[in-house]
């Protein structure tokens, strides 16, 4: 522990150990000769894929969801393949549409064990921005394709991670870690393009700053016995500093024992002037 509390203790063997631990990172992935990602495959054979579990109105919601996706970002990438002047948003197009053809495979297989009726056309804003990109060309095209589906994808991802901790279903569970393997990759490629406006993007909302209950604000640990839960856990620069304070007071301690030890005390002579 002394060795971990002195290493922290050093900002310049912090920054050397991040350093190395960076430069290993970059070597084992040049090692692995790293690519730009293709068709996901997630390590779903881990997952069973049986129809079993009660299914609620938001799993059925979610798998429409998926094949919407893929209804407006199929079409959309084969107009980024025809109309940009880009050889990377061609490239960026292709593979979405490419993917999404797989990922709407899944997601009618799923949705037949299910029993889940699916639409056969994108919905009104999904319509509105293929309109967007059929009426654009060249540059003002590829921003548009490039803006639209990254705004689409950073809504469903949040979304996906809902169902997935969720869902009692095992088919919509694994369908859930398809999609999201997939959105991952599509969110990966878009902004390989160099020209997503993330100022246009939504922000997240800020953490919640309500008060807590005056009567166990004194305690946090207080107001988890009180709700039932467990003791927040303690961070490890709280256990540092307890550990740094606990050898601080052994330390004064001993050295207090020291000094009042009789073995190593030493006569003073008596100030006789005071009677003593």
């Amino acid at each position: 522990m002394l060795a971990v509390v002195r290493l922290f203790a050093s900002p310049g063997r912090v920054a050397g150990l991040l350093a190395a631990t960076l430069a290993l990172a970059l070597f084992d992935t040049r090692a692995a000769g790293a690519v730009e990602p293709g068709v996901p495959d997630p390590p779903s054979g881990l997952l069973t894929d049986r129809g079993r579990g009660e299914i609620s109105e938001a799993d059925k919601d979610f798998v429409v969801k998926v094949r919407l996706a893929g209804l407006w970002e199929i079409p959309a990438g084969v107009m980024a393949q025809e109309k940009s002047d880009s050889a990377r948003i061609k490239s960026i197009g292709k593979d979405i549409a490419d993917q999404h053809g797989v990922l709407d495979r899944l997601v009618q297989d799923a949705a037949k064990k299910l029993e889940v009726d699916l639409p056969d056309k994108p919905n009104k804003d999904q319509q509105g921005w293929l309109d967007e990109m059929e009426a654009a060309d060249g540059k003002a095209f590829d921003q548009i394709y490039i803006d639209r589906l990254r705004a689409a994808h950073g809504k469903i991802f949040p979304a996906i991670a809902t169902i997935r901790t969720s869902t009692r279903n095992d088919t919509v569970r694994k369908l859930a870690q398809r999609t999201n393997q997939f959105v991952m990759t599509h969110l990966t490629l878009l902004e390989s393009s160099g020209i997503v406006d993330f100022a246009a993007l939504p922000t997240a909302p800020p953490p919640n700053a309500a008060a807590p209950n005056s009567a166990n604000s004194a305690s946090p640990v207080l107001s988890a016995a009180n709700a039932g839960g467990n003791p927040p856990a303690v961070g490890f620069p709280v256990i540092a500093l307890l550990v740094i304070a606990g050898l601080g007071g052994a330390g004064f301690i001993t050295w207090r024992m020291m000094r009042s030890d009789p073995r190593r005390r030493y006569k003073r002579p008596r100030n006789r002037g005071y009677g003593y």
